[in-house]
């Protein structure tokens, strides 16, 4: 969708009249909602750059131009986009990414990231280079009129206010990947931006290309499809046994059957820790996308989508398959049907609400069902572990309905963590209170489960097992500050158990791949980073906010961090509810955060509880399954 288009000519008359902001807003309002002051002002700032920028009689005053282009499938827009054809009549278009920016850091060991001002405040944002290259990636992929007329994409940036140099950071060599595919061009590189346009625009077309392109069907592309099955094959971590094969094989016939009948259907696959949803999920991307579907994996947190993006890519070097994996929130304003099949992993983090302030739409699992034809959900209702989450199997029966979608609920059962035993997870259910469990000191299972009395034993062991295949990590409770955010200093600890002499750092500050990268060992992981991940081995350690008191497991939210949002608005229920519904709703939340920590370890975990009370229930726990296991 296109929320300006014309061609040159009345581009300039537009910014000349000081009528453009008015033409773009008016448009964007019908579609988006109204903006802020500053988005009309960067409009008005960038427009008048690109003005100067066309002010050139070898630049035809025909070239069709277009501002704020929404990509269909996803919420991303293309800030400025000219179309014509160059000196041998090929089909050209350019995508210009503009930027207010005037200053940038790098930031190592991140793929592709920028440390800049933006939105009020210092943020990590994607390189623009890599931001343009994606949405021309992202329209090659998915727009069959590309795709078969053969249409060149040529993607740049503009930093009109950046006053760019090559020793620059925003330069880096890091970078350069991106920049050889998106050049970018400074407030004095004028004649370098024009040298650009026209050496891809030399006849203009009255933007036919444009007319096109937002018109075009969307389908995925014979490069995306045969680059996903080279990643898949020999990919072990992504084998399926058993009733992953039975339940994606039915999910494959569904969706097949939904797109040929031309019906909407809804599916749900029910399973606990380690039945192996992710990877189900990721083997239907792929085979979905094989079929000609335009397919995305969707989860609410990022690292689970950076994590297996990295996972499927191994060794190739495919950035444009980053597209394929989408936030929950990504499909607002996307219109009824869309998008073929949407794929949605921990369907159970899903919120209401969606963007940075939790303030756009109206429900994510509604959203998501009205913009595809065919939607999966995998869930575990047993894994909310904050406020926010809403995503339930009845709430999904509820839009399903209501959009005519037809259901059907199945479950997955083998076991895959734990060393598949369903009898871990159920001791694990009665250890921490969460449910009664007949027998709970008999269960059977081989699982190296281990009670310590001090956190650098288990930093030790957990560093000692990652050497085998970078498969071990430390995770805890959220009951500590996030003291090192934004400082780049070895120095500062956030977890810190002075009795012990221990301390660490969360991983916060590289939340997205900290599951796969290799010094993460030396880092502790959080409930938001490594939820929907495995592990070979996992370290727990359990805050204040997990107690024994009176013969009976406690939680006691006010221990968690003030950093942490899991539990804000809690204050509110209490006042509108009352106090024990306040204490239900976090003792629900505080016992998943941890059962959840405690079945990230497939082989073994090791537990160490602050509080002492706790530490020996536990450790008593363990002596009573040894001693029953003789």
């Amino acid at each position: 969708m296109l929320v300006y288009e014309g061609i040159k000519s009345t581009f300039m008359n537009d910014v000349n009249l000081n009528y453009i902001v008015d033409k773009i807003y008016d448009k964007y309002k019908k579609f988006f909602g109204r903006t802020t002051n500053s988005q009309l002002n960067s409009w008005k700032n960038s427009m008048l750059y690109m003005r100067g920028v066309l002010d050139d009689d070898q630049i035809p005053n025909n070239t069709g131009v277009a501002i704020e282009f929404n990509i269909p499938t996803t919420s991303k827009r293309i800030d400025f986009i000219l179309s014509g054809r160059d000196s041998k009549r090929k089909d050209s278009v350019i995508i210009i990414e503009l930027k207010q920016w005037e200053t940038c850091t790098a930031v190592e060991h991140k793929d592709g990231i920028v440390s800049t001002f933006t939105g009020g405040a210092i943020r990590e944002v994607a390189h623009p280079s890599y931001q343009a290259m994606s949405y021309a990636n992202l329209i090659k992929d998915f727009n069959e009129t590309v795709q078969l007329d053969d249409i060149g994409l040529y993607p740049c940036v503009f930093l009109h206010n950046y006053d760019l140099k090559n020793d620059d950071p925003i330069c880096s060599e890091q970078y350069q990947e991106y920049i050889q595919e998106a050049p970018m061009f400074g407030t004095n590189d004028f004649e370098k931006l024009r040298k650009f346009i026209k050496k891809y625009i030399v006849e203009g077309d009255n933007r036919e290309l444009l007319y096109k392109i937002d018109n075009g069907k969307i389908r995925p592309s014979k490069r995306l499809q045969d680059s996903l099955i080279k990643m898949l094959q020999g990919n072990k971590e992504f084998n399926m046994i058993d009733e992953q094969k039975v339940v994606y094989e039915n999910a494959v016939k569904t969706a097949v059957d939904t797109i040929q009948s031309n019906k909407k259907n809804v599916i749900v696959v029910q399973g606990g820790p380690g039945t192996g949803k992710s990877v189900l999920a990721i083997n239907l991307l792929v085979e979905l996308t094989k079929r000609h579907m335009t397919s995305f994996y969707v989860t609410k947190n990022s690292a689970p989508r950076a994590v297996f993006r990295d996972k499927l890519k191994g060794t190739f070097n495919m950035t444009y398959i980053n597209n394929l994996f989408q936030g929950s929130g990504q499909f607002i304003d996307s219109t009824s049907n869309e998008i073929d099949c949407l794929i949605v992993d921990e369907a159970h983090r899903l919120n209401a609400k969606s963007g940075m302030f939790q303030n756009l739409g109206e429900n994510q699992i509604k959203e998501i069902i009205n913009a595809s034809r065919f939607s999966i959900f995998f869930i575990d209702e047993n894994q909310k572990v904050t406020l926010k989450d809403i995503g339930s199997i009845d709430q999904i029966k509820k839009y399903a309905k209501e959009l005519n979608a037809e259901l059907q609920i199945v479950e997955l059962e083998s076991q895959f963590r734990c060393n598949g035993s369903d009898g871990y997870l159920a001791w694990l259910d009665n250890l921490l209170g969460i449910r009664k469990t007949a027998n709970f000191d008999n269960m059977d299972f081989n699982y190296d489960f281990k009670v310590f009395d001090n956190p650098n034993d288990i930093r030790d062991l957990i560093i000692e097992k990652n050497k085998v295949n970078n498969k071990s990590r430390i995770v805890a409770g959220y009951c500590w500050n996030w003291l090192s955010e934004g400082k780049n200093n070895s120095n500062i600890h956030d977890i810190i158990i002075p009795e012990h002499r221990f301390e660490m750092s969360w991983n916060l500050a590289n939340s997205h791949t900290w599951a796969i990268d290799s010094n993460s060992v030396y880092e502790v992981g959080c409930i938001h980073t490594c939820q929907g991940l495995e592990f070979d081995y996992v370290g727990v350690i359990i805050g204040e906010d997990l107690k024994y008191e009176s013969g009976k497991i406690i939680t006691d939210y006010s221990k968690r961090a003030k950093t942490d949002q899991s539990l804000k608005g809690l204050n509110k229920i209490s006042k509108e509810q009352g106090q024990e519904k306040a204490k239900q709703i976090a003792d629900e939340i505080i016992k998943n955060t941890y059962r959840t920590l405690m079945t990230r370890g497939m082989k073994g975990c090791y537990v160490y509880c602050v509080d002492k009370k706790l530490n020996q229930y536990m450790k008593n726990r363990v002596k009573l399954i040894r001693r029953n296991e003789l």
